[in-house]
């Protein structure tokens, strides 16, 4: 049996009927909503244009059941139909010769859609500079009580600051824009790149290895040691790099780990039952070894976010990690794409995302 094969044993694929019931589900619910909101625009259509032929339009709806039809309320000085008249009429019923051009009339937003309107009227100012493409929410939360923003020239400290269209926000000093061009990259990261938008010591980052993908300005979620090698996820959508990065979605990673020597069986159940840690108890949801015939190659994986926490758990045990693989985050894979190499999300793989699919969160309480 080949490494990858091995590896694979504990690496948990997707379960894409949950994924396709969502998005069905999903689909419906919009559908309805489309259906609603269009039948309320006919139906105010139809009161008005009773109101102008001054039918009461109770009275409309009971001789409709009986198949007769209401008589309409004659206007002073109109010429009387005649037989002429009745078939230009006609004609025009049929689409045959263009109707007479009406007076626009305003017609009110639907109700179903009034929320959605109102929200996209304002923003939480951490959203806001997320959606620039500065950082993750949760990094311009901190900017915020930072005192490095600036709301119309005004130093803020609330990052659930509203944001109307017309305000003005610099952060560090320069004025930024929410994107409503959203990106995602999967980028395939190699050794000796920094996961930082920028390094004050001039060192190279992943934002230089996808500088030519795109205009907008993207962002890396979460992070990976200069050290650590593989899959990473940059993007501009604040709402989603906040969602895969809070602590609270425990989003599965999953990483190949080569130490300097073989695991032992003893070290291997240590880690597999949990280890204490100077910052705490940790224990991964999977491990194994990743090749039946060299157990320096270990599999792992692990839902905690704390800092280099891999490293921390085989190093805490006398191990060396000689080097660090990340080959799965949230159920992206860097297959077929090559290390140092990019692709962007495919639309199916987004969906995974958005929906957060089980496969690929762990919550408190599965244990």
């Amino acid at each position: 049996m080949s490494r990858t094969d091995n590896f694979q044993k504990f690496v948990k694929q997707p379960k894409a009927g949950t994924v396709k019931e969502k998005i069905r589900q999903e689909k419906k619910k919009e559908k309805k909503e489309r259906a609603t909101a269009i039948e309320e625009h006919f139906a105010r259509k139809r009161a008005e244009r009773m109101a102008k032929q001054g039918i009461d339009p109770a009275m409309a709806s009971k001789t409709t059941k009986g198949g007769k039809t209401y008589p309409k309320k004659e206007v002073k000085g109109a010429a009387p139909a005649t037989e002429k008249t009745d078939k230009i009429e006609s004609r025009n019923k049929f689409g045959k010769t263009p109707p007479p051009a009406a007076t626009p009339t305003a017609v009110p937003i639907a109700p179903v859609y009034q929320g959605k309107k109102a929200a996209l009227e304002q923003m939480p100012l951490n959203k806001y500079i997320a959606h620039s493409g500065i950082c993750s929410r949760r990094d311009a939360a901190i900017l915020v009580k930072e005192e490095k923003v600036l709301l119309n020239d005004k130093v803020v400290t609330d990052p659930g600051t509203k944001v109307m269209p017309d305000d003005i926000v610099k952060v560090n000093g320069k004025k930024i824009i929410p994107s409503r061009n959203f990106v995602y990259i999967l980028l395939n990261k190699p050794k000796d790149y920094i996961t930082t938008s920028d390094d004050p010591q001039g060192r190279r980052t992943v934002l230089d290895l996808v500088k030519h993908a795109t205009t907008e300005r993207v962002y890396p979620v979460g992070r990976l040691d200069r050290n650590t090698s593989g899959v990473l996820l940059l993007t501009n959508d604040g709402e989603l790099a906040q969602k895969l990065s809070h602590p609270k979605n425990e989003v599965k990673k999953v990483y190949e780990v080569r130490l300097d020597r073989h695991l032992t069986k003893a070290d291997f159940e240590k880690i597999a039952n949990g280890v204490t840690l100077e910052d705490g108890f940790v224990a991964p949801d999977a491990i194994a070894y990743a090749d039946s015939k060299d157990k320096s190659i270990i599999g792992i994986e692990i839902h905690s976010g704390r800092n280099r926490i891999v490293r921390r758990i085989f190093e805490h045990l006398k191990y060396d990690v000689k080097g660090l693989d990340r080959v799965m985050y949230a159920g992206l894979t860097k297959k077929n794409v090559q290390r140092g190499k990019w692709r962007f999300l495919a639309e199916k793989e987004l969906r995974i995302l958005k929906f957060m699919n089980q496969s690929y969160v762990k919550h408190k309480g599965d244990d």
